[in-house]
């Protein structure tokens, strides 16, 4: 699993049960595995956080958290960090161990998208350099340390996961070959799962649970202060910290630079138009950045990319957090903008 609260399949960790499946099919005492929830990644960057290490795969949260720099000043404190990648992110410039991964088409291995579909992929081209194939490093890492892990091949790992993960109890390599299967694939031959939920849901009854959710307002309104509403996410041509986005000429030439856009009659009372430069200001953090006029900004509302460093969004953002999903307020922080002087040579 991916999530701190569940194995494959959403099996809760909290299931003694449940446990002690994984501690078989793992070798381990199930005492060796908490009962207990784990953090969510905006928890770990708590100042109360238990957290002294961290080992990071392909994410870079000192770009990508909410208040970076309370999360750079949070990752620099850390008593070790070792971050696994394909290039050197923000946040491995403070790693004590870079270990230089390997991208999709260097490995074997499989993808399954948002309609469930599983999907294998084999090796295209080897990795460059001293870069090595991330599920070696992790094997070897994990024999280094005394946990024993013998997989020979990423397959290897498919038949772990078929093991203890019921709704992948049929999935093969061979299987998957060559559109790939729809989970649920509960039994080997099965033809996968088209429509899920098609005449009931995984509960006591069948039945859908449907649960009114109760209307709580942002955290951080605009004022006299910081009259402006700042809303932050992505770019057709970019993804999250374009650690590899902004490294293709092809999309990079797209959106090459960072803007914030304004709604036109926002632009005019302030006095700055099309291609100006302003600074953005939050209870957090300050950002210099251009102005793009657009019409899909609401008066008093504006749009800033999560994908930029050199006017980074999340210096701004309002790090409380969704009291269940743990989500920070990314998408509604007060700021206020101001016009840069024009400086002339």
């Amino acid at each position: 699993g991916a999530i701190p609260f569940a194995y494959t399949d959403y099996r809760p960790v909290t299931d003694p049960e449940i446990r002690a499946e994984y501690a078989r099919a793992w070798g381990v005492p199930a005492e060796s595995l908490s009962l207990d929830n784990g953090l969510m990644v905006t928890e770990m960057t708590d100042d109360g956080s238990s957290v002294r290490g961290l080992y990071i795969m392909g994410e870079n949260p000192v770009i990508s958290d909410p208040d970076i720099a309370h999360a750079e000043h949070w990752v620099r404190g850390l008593e070790f960090l070792a971050v696994q990648d394909l290039f050197l992110t923000e946040t491995a410039r403070w790693a004590d161990v870079i270990l230089p991964g390997s991208a999709f088409t260097e490995k074997e291995g499989t993808f399954t998208n948002t309609e469930r579909r599983i999907q294998h992929q084999g090796t295209v081209v080897d990795p460059p350099g001293s870069a090595r194939r991330d599920l070696d490093i992790l094997v070897e890492l994990s024999n280094r340390i005394g946990l024993a892990t013998d997989y020979a091949c990423p397959e290897d790992v498919m038949k772990e996961i078929v093991s203890v993960t019921p709704s992948w109890a049929g999935v093969t390599y061979e299987a998957l070959k060559p559109a790939g299967l729809q989970y649920p694939v509960p039994q080997p031959g099965h033809p996968g799962t088209a429509f899920l939920f098609d005449d009931h849901f995984p509960t006591d009854d069948g039945r859908a649970r449907l649960v009114p959710v109760e209307y709580l307002p942002p955290s951080e309104l605009p004022d006299d202060e910081y009259p402006f509403i700042l809303g932050t996410g992505r770019q057709m041509y970019h993804w999250h910290t374009g650690t590899m986005t902004r490294r293709s000429q092809g999309l990079d030439a797209r959106e090459p630079v960072p803007v914030v856009d304004m709604n036109g009659e926002d632009a005019a009372a302030l006095g700055v138009a099309d291609g100006d430069t302003v600074r953005v200001t939050s209870r957090r953090g300050s950002v210099l950045i251009a102005v793009r006029l657009s019409q899909r900004q609401a008066r008093g509302q504006i749009f800033i990319p999560m994908h930029f460093r050199e006017a980074a969004a999340n210096l701004l953002t309002n790090p409380a957090l969704d009291p269940y999903a743990k989500i920070a307020s990314f998408k509604v922080s007060a700021v206020r903008i101001e016009a840069e002087p024009t400086t002339t040579a």
